[in-house]
C-alpha cells in the first residue's frame, strides 16, 4: 500500500528538524546563534515581564532537574544581577544538552527573532518541502507544523526561507505547549483542535519515538528517512527519503 492509497487523509502533519530543514541548520547555525547572543540579549531584556516568565520557567525546569539529579549549574539568586547570571549559565548548560525545555525554546525563538530580523539568519528547508507545501494544498490537504521549537521559531523559519515567505501553506503551529512529542496523548489534541479523526492525519518525522507516539494516536505516519540511515519504519510506518514520495499527484 502506497501513501496514494489513503484519500482520507486530510491533515498532514510536519516535524521541522531533520524533516523539513537539515539538522545541521539547527545545531551548527540556530543554536550556537542564541548561546552566542543569550548574555547580551538577557543583559537587555531581563526585566521585561515576557522575559521573567520565562526566567521563572527555567527556574522551574532546574528545579525537576536537581531533582532528577542531573546536577545543572547552581541556581542564585540573591539579587537581579546574580539570577540573570545563573539564567544565562544554566541555558547554555540546557542548549548543549539539546533540552526541550518549553521556556528555553521560547527564550531562544525570541534571540533567533533578532537575527531573523536583522538578516543574520534566513530559515532553511529541503529543496523539496516547498512544491510539497504547494502539492498538498492544491489537493485540499490541510499543513500543519508541530515541533519542540517554538511557535515564535517555527515561524520566522518558514517566513524568512530562500523560498520566500511559505506561511500561507500552514494552517497551524504546534510546540511543546500542546504536550511533549513522545506522548501519544499529545497527537490526540492536535486531531481535536484540528477537529480531524485521527485516522485523517498523517505525520511526518525523523523521529522514531514520536513515529511510535503518533501511531499509538491512531494516525497515519511515515518515517523520514533523509539520510538512507535510520532504518525500518516503526510499527509499520512506511519510510520515505523526500517529500515528492508523498502524494506526489
Amino acid at each position: 500500500m502506497t501513501l496514494l492509497d489513503e484519500p482520507h487523509v486530510r491533515l498532514i502533519l510536519l516535524d521541522i528538524e531533520g524533516t523539513t530543514t537539515p539538522i545541521e541548520f539547527v545545531t551548527q547555525v540556530l543554536f550556537p546563534y542564541a548561546s552566542r547572543k543569550l548574555e547580551g540579549f538577557l543583559r537587555e531584556n531581563f526585566q521585561d515581564p515576557q522575559i521573567q516568565s520565562l526566567i521563572r520557567g527555567l527556574h522551574a525546569q532546574h528545579r525537576e532537574d536537581e531533582r532528577l539529579g542531573l546536577q545543572p549549574p547552581t541556581w542564585a539568586e540573591k539579587s537581579v544581577e546574580e539570577e540573570r547570571e545563573t539564567a544565562i549559565g544554566y541555558s547554555r548548560w540546557l542548549i548543549r544538552k539539546d533540552s526541550k525545555c518549553t521556556a528555553l525554546k521560547s527564550l531562544q525563538g525570541k534571540i533567533w527573532q533578532t537575527g531573523y530580523a536583522s538578516g543574520e539568519l534566513r530559515g532553511q528547508l529541503y529543496p523539496d518541502v516547498p512544491p510539497a507545501l504547494e502539492r498538498w494544498r492544491k489537493q485540499k490537504r490541510e499543513i500543519c507544523i508541530y515541533s519542540s521549537g517554538s511557535v515564535l521559531a517555527q515561524r520566522l523559519l518558514f517566513q524568512t526561507t530562500t523560498f520566500g515567505d511559505l506561511t500561507s501553506y500552514i494552517k497551524d503551529f504546534f510546540d511543546t505547549r500542546i504536550g511533549e512529542k513522545s506522548d501519544s496523548e499529545s497527537y490526540k489534541r492536535i486531531a481535536a483542535l484540528l477537529d480531524h479523526a485521527p485516522r485523517e492525519v498523517l505525520f511526518l518525522s525523523d523521529a522514531g519515538k514520536e513515529i511510535e507516539s503518533a501511531n499509538t494516536a491512531g494516525f497515519l505516519t511515515a518515517l523520514c528517512d533523509r539520510s538512507g540511515k535510520l532504518g525500518e519504519g516503526k510499527l509499520g510506518s512506511k519510510v520515505i527519503r523526500t517529500f515528492d514520495e508523498v502524494f506526489p499527484f
